[in-house]
């Protein structure tokens, strides 16, 4: 429209009915979807419901609305006048709305402001651990190599790494906890270092308040928690600290999260999950500027629900918060390409930039040079 030189204003009233939406709401009462189908008709769009709903045979039904997003704004308005629970759904079909289009997020861990609007963000992996699943655990129990890691954590940062994240218990399927002495003798004294020599966001990823706590007292501003914040304590410390917080979802535990998991509605019930998560931190005080959220590729998920996750991610953009994604050298990739982790270096670019497509935008990697290229070639084509 700019480049045909139509009128700003006109460009404001026209762009909505250029916006093709598909909205999906689940289980609402047959009367409400039979309104909703003849409202949204009325105006130009539609809306799909289950057959025994038209019937009457059925209560509830799951509905598929289909518009253009002015039509959805006008829609809004006439809801916001009905019984049976439309008013409420016009409310939140509003917010879905806006939250699905939100895209410029500014991220405001402790005393930093990342702008994710610009570029893909890439979040480095530290794994200071002698059992990760990608073999690049770089703890040992006789020598504590400091300035080996302190070197290879420089290295990652001059690669492009955004954000370094330090995590010293394994969470691959099957892995057995450490305690909470082990795990801050491995990540501690590293975070103490590194947080005086680098001026990157260090994150730990933890599951347990106190190693949490500990490392926000010694440098790091960012809890990664696989757990999605299940332990009300770790809400409670990353909220004294004003921390920025990585809620991801996992069914289960890393030993057991592998055995058989089995979802109803995979999108929904991720979703679901980390609205839950995010409702509380915000409840406790955690402002939602300093809330990432990640749906947990391969953690309690099967290889087909790591495909379906990548390829569905901008779903997860209702929830109106900015997503990563950590497909490093994962086993799906393993999967497609019988390749061992270190032999996944392609997997997991050709991984990456399908999720900055479709959303992401923080990228967790092993590999930060090769991925930071791709990325970069990414982002400019995509901001043309």
């Amino acid at each position: 429209m700019r480049e045909i030189h139509v009128d700003n204003y006109g460009i404001k009233i026209m762009a909505p009915k250029a916006l093709a939406c598909l909205i999906r709401i689940n289980s609402i009462s047959n009367i409400a979807a039979n309104i909703l189908k003849q409202e949204m008709l009325s105006l130009g769009g539609d809306v799909a419901i289950a057959r025994d709903a038209l019937t009457g045979r059925c209560k509830h039904t799951d509905c598929l609305l289909m518009g253009s997003l002015a039509q959805f704004m006008r829609l809004n308005a006439k809801l916001n006048k009905q019984p049976f629970g439309l008013d409420k759904l016009s409310r939140d079909l509003s917010i879905s709305i806006s939250n699905y289009q939100k895209d410029n997020f500014i991220f405001k861990p402790k005393g930093y402001r990342l702008n994710l609007k610009r570029r893909t963000y890439i979040m480095g992996i530290v794994n200071l651990t002698p059992d990760s699943f990608s073999g690049d655990g770089m703890y040992s129990t006789q020598y504590p190599r400091m300035q080996e890691i302190i070197n290879y954590i420089k290295d990652m940062i001059d690669d492009g790494a955004d954000i370094i994240d330090i995590g010293g218990e394994s969470s691959r399927p099957g892995a057995q906890p450490v305690s909470i002495k082990e795990e801050l003798a491995r990540t501690i004294p590293v975070i103490k270092k590194l947080a005086k020599k680098i001026n990157v966001p260090i994150s730990i990823d933890t599951y347990k308040p106190e190693v949490a706590r500990q490392a926000l007292d010694n440098g790091a501003i960012i809890v990664n928690d696989i757990t999605g914040l299940r332990n009300p304590e770790m809400i409670k410390v990353i909220s004294r600290y004003k921390a920025g917080v990585v809620i991801m979802h996992m069914r289960g535990k890393p030993q057991t999260m592998q055995d058989n998991p089995v979802y109803k509605s995979l999108i929904d019930e991720i979703i679901d999950f980390l609205d839950d998560a995010i409702k509380k931190a915000v409840a406790a005080g955690i402002s939602r500027d300093k809330i990432i959220i990640d749906p947990g590729i391969g953690f309690g998920k099967t290889f087909q629900h790591n495909l379906i996750i990548l390829n569905k991610l901008s779903e997860f953009k209702v929830l109106g918060l900015p997503i990563l994604v950590g497909p490093s050298r994962k086993s799906f990739i393993g999967k497609i390409l019988k390749a061992e982790p270190g032999q996944r270096l392609f997997g997991t670019i050709g991984a990456s930039i399908l999720a900055a497509k479709n959303g992401a935008k923080i990228i967790r990697v092993h590999d930060v040079k090769e991925v930071k290229q791709a990325l970069k070639v990414f982002d400019a084509l995509n901001n043309v």
